[in-house]
């Protein structure tokens, strides 16, 4: 029996649609992304450790009064336009107390000490001309060791009399407020006419030595373990351990230095020991009270592989790298990090010197699947 045309034509029509479908199933299956690749840098670093610190004065000395008066002069200096300005030297006078009521107690003191000085001679001649006499029993003996007792109670009114004179002397001293140190002082915290160092040591302005300057800052158990591994590694050189310095409005860490104090404990309650770093400080960026960004330089690690730090992501189990491995499958491989040290970061663990990682194309890239590697110039 003969089937109808149009039954034909549908069958042929069905056969062609399946035909054509397989066909571009086949030629739809996309290409592997291409991406680019490099392999980790392999040389020598060192290691690195970074923290929070804040600078502080080598030297700091607070000026009060220690003789109640009336401040009668302010001397700070203040010449604008001057790179100087507001900086001491070493005795500088920078504060003045009226020294008359001083040098009226002292006048009187030294009055004192003639008169006493005087009687003390008058006891002498006596004591002289009783041991004379007693040769010839012209006196007592009682008169003799009265004559002694004068004069020792004259020697002992003189020794009083120059103490009374020696405190007058060190209050008037004190009357003139000198600079210990070198450094840069803050304004006065009192004004001129006022009375100062009554019932209390009157604070009148506060001197600080700039340079060089101390960075304090906490480092953890760890850290105090590879620093006194480095001290004694290098007890013979008396090399100390490097630190660098970086304030919130620079790049990196411009200021160097060395530790040159760590405490000689670590707080059971925070596991953490405090260190001193000390930095010279010519130019004047550094200053007391700044919070600034540390680095300290440990240890050596020899032959360290490198990587990109952008090629670098991060999910729940941490930070980790798109490692492309045989047959160009995308492996996804944590790592563990260590210092970041111009652009590149060091891995400690998770990757050989052979191994490809992916530093771009990661948003092409998936774990499992294959890619077409280029090697990065």
């Amino acid at each position: 029996m003969k089937k109808p045309a149009f039954i034909v034509h549908a069958v042929i029509a069905a056969a062609g649609v399946i035909f054509s479908g397989c066909q571009s199933s086949e030629t739809a299956a996309p290409p592997p992304p291409k991406v680019t690749v490099a392999r980790p840098i392999q040389k020598d670093v060192v290691d690195y450790a970074e923290f929070t610190g804040r600078m502080e004065a080598i030297e700091s000395v607070e000026l009060r009064a220690r003789v109640e008066g009336y401040l009668e002069s302010v001397n700070i200096p203040k010449k604008e336009g001057s790179k100087e300005i507001w900086t001491v030297e070493p005795d500088d006078l920078l504060f003045e107390i009226e020294q008359e009521p001083f040098q009226a107690k002292l006048d009187a003191a030294e009055a004192r000490l003639k008169q006493t000085q005087a009687r003390l001679e008058l006891a002498q001649n006596k004591l002289d001309r009783a041991e004379r006499l007693i040769k010839d029993n012209a006196i007592s003996r009682e008169d003799l060791q009265t004559r002694k007792a004068e004069l020792l109670g004259a020697k002992a009114e003189l020794q009083a009399d120059q103490a009374v004179i020696e405190k007058v002397k060190i209050d008037l001293s004190y009357t003139q407020i000198r600079s210990p140190i070198p450094g840069r002082v803050s304004r006065n915290l009192v004004d001129r006419g006022n009375l100062v160092g009554s019932g209390q040591s009157t604070l009148l302005a506060t001197v600080m030595k700039m340079d060089p300057m101390y960075v304090y800052f906490d480092v953890s158990e760890q850290v105090v373990l590879q620093c006194l591994a480095w001290n004694r590694e290098h007890e013979r050189t008396g090399e100390r351990v490097k630190v660098y310095v970086g304030l919130a409005n620079e790049e990196g860490y411009p200021h160097k230095g060395e530790v040159d104090y760590m405490d000689n404990q670590v707080d059971p309650a925070t596991g953490t020991a405090m260190v001193r770093g000390v930095l010279p400080n010519k130019d004047g960026f550094l200053y007391p009270g700044l919070f600034v960004r540390v680095r300290v330089s440990l240890e050596t690690q020899k032959d360290a592989l490198s990587v990109s730090e952008l090629a670098l992501g991060t999910d729940l189990g941490g930070k980790y790298l798109l490692i492309v491995g045989p047959q160009n499958i995308v492996e996804q491989r944590h790592v563990e990090l260590g210092p970041l040290i111009g652009g590149m970061r060091v891995i400690r663990k998770g990757i050989a010197p052979e191994e490809k990682y992916i530093i771009n194309g990661l948003q092409r890239a998936r774990p499992g699947l294959p890619v077409d590697p280029q090697m990065a110039e």
